[in-house]
This record gives structure tokens, C-alpha cells and sequence, in this order.
């Protein structure tokens, strides 16, 4: 049985990146013994039960204090942002003197520079950003890439399985590092709904945390317009509420208020959220260049139709879709209209992204590197 080392940043924004860490540890439990680096006020216990995965028999390791600078790190975060390369630099610090105990590291959140065998899940690059032409480097990226940040040959050797959530987000790391990951799609298991596509309710449903980067606010913007062109729809908002964009949730909770038909839920449990997706018709994101688009899978998993930006992951979940697939609000407005009038079922597989089809691989590539 080898020894594996599950390293994550942070478990605290409780997003896809997270349920892929968790579904990573359950994949290789069984086979290995696994132990996950993170720096997080999250319990990673918690956080499985709520993704309904077992966690049973892994380790967690943390570097001393990293509860009060998780809670630290997340209180700025309104002012300084969510400083994920910086925490991935405090991580690797504190397992580097600690790898020799493993015959391999499994990277859950990004791209690290490693000293033992790894196997790399990019969900977007997090390093050596300026070699992109548009992209909004932060002024500190180059120092955190110098620190913890792999080279071009590094991730192009041996030594090195990279993986990546999309075609998208491999494109972007073949950019950064000229080498491209392997795309494995994260999982999403089909969601066992009872309920007749007739009988459900004619809502529209919004699962994300509460950040400005989901455009939460936009989502509230594609159901008036839709109300505006007489159609007595509802919104139902479902996320988690990370300290750091504290202050974007008070926004987006008082901009639901005004809205008798919008309704708010945070931190649901798994059987609530099941639910919502599985009584209602329709699924809407409004994040552009999603790195993949765990909830976008989830609504098709649940038998909805779903909705999302024309850009990044998301185009791959939903299949290139055009009448699916919007540039702006006004677009969204328009196709979900479009689809409400002529009540027309979902079409697209439910089953495109099982949690045993992405656990059977990660099990692969982590016995071919161990080998």
C-alpha cells in the first residue's frame, strides 16, 4: 500500500475545486494511505458529509496556527482577494520537509513545483499568470511563482502526470508551460429524481457560492427580465457564504429580499439541494470562463435544463449548445424565455461525469506514476 499525499490549499470557499479534492482522498482510500495537506477552518469531514463523500481513514495534516490564518486569510479577502497561490506557497512550505515520508503527491488545486513524483489537477493555472496576454495578474504572482510556481520542464517531465478539468482550462496551461494536461472531467454522479419533467415546478434554480466572480447578482437580472416578458417565474439562490466575500453576500441578500420570488438559501444540506434540483426545470449559471462548471453539470446530472456563459468549461458540459449558451444578460433573458414557451424536456446524458468514471481514472494515473 503506498503513501499518498493529497495536497489542497484550502477547503474554505466549499466549491467544485473542493469536492474534487474530497472525491480525490475517497477514490484512493481503499489502495493507498492517503494523508491531505490544506490550510483551512473548514473540517474536511463536514465539507465530505455535505458532498456526500466518505472520508473514512484519511489523514489530515495542517501546518501549526493554519485555522487562525485561514480565518485571517478569509477576512481580508474583501480587500486583498482570496490569495489562493499565496496559501499554495504556505502549503508546499510546510510539506516539502515532509514529502520524503511519500512515494507520491496528488495536487487537487493547481500546479505545483513538487520533489517527489506527482500527479497535477489543474482547475485553472495559479502560477506565472503574466504569460498570458489579457489575463489580471496580481502584483505578487511573479514572487509566489518563484516560490512555488513548477518551470516549463518540470511539468513537461516524467516525473509529472498533469490533468485538467476542461479543455478550456488545458488550453490556458498549455499557454502558460507549452505542455497539455489530460483532460479529466471532475464528478458529478447522475441525481436519482422521481419527479416527471411535467410535474416540476417552473423555477429556475442558481447553485454557486456567494462571490462577485459568480455574478450571483446577474442571475437575480435574467429572471426579471424574464418576469418583464410575463412569464410568473421564481428564483431559487443556493450557496456558500465564504468569509471573504461577506460583503457581496449582504448584497446579494438584500437584493433578494425586494423579490418576493427569490428566495436565498445558504450551507443546504446535500438532501436539500437534491431537491431543489429535482423539483424544478431549469439550472442557471452566470459565471463567464468557468473553469469547468460543477453546478452546470449538477443541473444536467438532475435532468434540467441548464444555462450557462459561452465560455470557458461550461461550453464542454453543455455540449457547445447555442441555444443554451449566452454572452450577456440580455441573451440569458432570451433563451431561457425561448425555452420556457416551448416547455421542451432536457436532452443532454445525465451521466457524462460519474464520480466511478473519475475515480477509476485518478486511480490510474496515480498507479502508472507510483510505478
Amino acid at each position: 500500500m503506498s503513501r499518498v499525499a493529497v495536497l489542497h490549499n484550502t477547503l474554505d470557499f466549499q466549491g467544485g475545486a473542493d469536492a474534487v479534492c474530497l472525491a480525490a482522498c475517497e477514490a484512493l482510500r481503499t489502495d493507498h494511505e492517503v494523508t491531505l495537506f490544506t490550510l483551512s477552518e473548514t473540517s474536511p469531514v463536514a465539507l465530505a458529509d455535505r458532498f456526500d463523500l466518505d472520508f473514512e481513514g484519511v489523514r489530515v495534516r495542517m501546518p501549526p496556527g493554519a485555522g487562525a490564518l485561514a480565518r485571517a486569510l478569509s477576512s481580508l479577502g474583501p480587500r486583498v482577494g482570496p490569495q489562493l497561490a499565496f496559501r499554495s506557497v504556505l502549503l508546499r512550505r510546510y510539506f516539502r520537509p515532509r514529502a520524503p515520508a511519500f512515494d507520491l503527491a496528488v495536487s487537487t488545486a493547481n500546479e505545483l513545483s513538487l520533489p517527489l513524483p506527482s500527479v497535477q489537477y489543474v482547475h485553472y493555472p495559479q502560477f506565472h499568470l503574466d504569460r498570458l496576454p489579457d489575463a489580471e495578474a496580481g502584483r505578487l504572482n511573479r514572487v509566489w511563482s518563484r516560490l512555488a510556481g513548477p518551470t516549463r520542464a518540470e511539468l513537461a517531465g516524467p516525473g509529472v502526470t498533469l490533468l485538467a478539468n476542461s479543455a478550456w482550462t488545458a488550453d490556458v496551461v498549455s499557454e502558460i508551460y507549452g505542455t497539455r494536461p489530460e483532460v479529466l472531467y471532475p464528478p458529478v454522479d447522475p441525481i436519482p429524481c422521481e419527479r416527471a419533467w411535467r410535474d416540476r415546478r417552473n423555477g429556475v434554480v442558481a447553485v454557486g457560492r456567494l462571490a462577485p466572480d459568480k455574478r450571483v447578482l446577474d442571475a437575480i437580472a435574467v429572471v426579471d427580465g424574464i418576469r418583464e416578458r410575463g412569464h410568473d417565474i421564481h428564483l431559487h439562490l443556493v450557496g456558500a457564504a465564504p468569509r471573504a466575500y461577506r460583503r457581496y453576500a449582504e448584497r446579494v441578500e438584500a437584493a433578494a429580499g425586494e423579490r418576493p420570488y427569490v428566495s436565498l438559501e445558504r450551507d443546504v444540506s446535500r438532501a436539500r439541494l437534491e431537491d431543489l434540483l429535482c423539483t424544478h426545470r431549469y439550472g442557471l449559471n452566470t459565471k463567464p470562463d468557468e473553469h469547468f462548471g460543477m453546478s452546470v453539470a449538477e443541473y444536467v446530472a438532475a435532468g434540467m435544463v441548464a444555462f450557462a456563459p459561452a465560455s470557458g468549461g461550461q461550453r464542454d458540459v453543455l455540449d457547445g449548445r447555442e441555444d443554451r449558451l449566452f454572452d450577456s444578460v440580455e441573451e440569458a433573458v432570451e433563451l431561457v424565455t425561448r425555452a420556457v414557451e416551448a416547455d421542451d424536456p432536457p436532452d443532454l446524458p445525465r451521466d457524462r461525469f460519474s464520480h466511478e468514471r473519475f475515480g477509476r481514472a485518478l486511480r490510474r494515473h496515480v498507479s502508472r506514476a507510483i510505478d
